[in-house]
């Protein structure tokens, strides 16, 4: 690797210690990435909560729905008795008219 240097910097750096320089400059990059990944990882975290958040807001909307669907089915169930049962009526009276109807044909015959 080659550095190319104006002459008035090289003469600066020539009566300053080069590797004490270097130490200094890796610190402060090592803190600056320390930084910006405490950085990152904030904003990482902030979303996943903010994911979270969304989740548990669709679970119970989830949770809802199926509650709703529950007693929904239940109530259907409970009219689809109650129509059977209605029904069930509903055929034995027309059987009766039926049979009063055969009865009353055979009695005129």
């Amino acid at each position: 690797m080659e550095i190319r240097v104006p002459k008035e910097i090289f003469r600066e750096l020539k009566n300053k210690d080069i590797e004490a320089l270097i130490r200094k400059s890796l610190q402060k990059a090592e803190l600056t990435l320390q930084a910006e990944e405490e950085g990152f990882l904030k904003e990482k975290k902030k979303k996943l909560k903010e994911q979270l958040k969304n989740m548990e807001e669709e679970y119970e909307e989830l949770m809802e729905f199926y509650y709703k669907a529950l007693k929904d089915r239940d109530f259907m169930m409970k009219k689809r008795d109650e129509l059977k049962r209605e029904n069930q009526e509903l055929r034995k009276e027309l059987e009766a008219k039926r049979r009063e109807i055969e009865n009353e044909n055979k009695n005129k015959a």
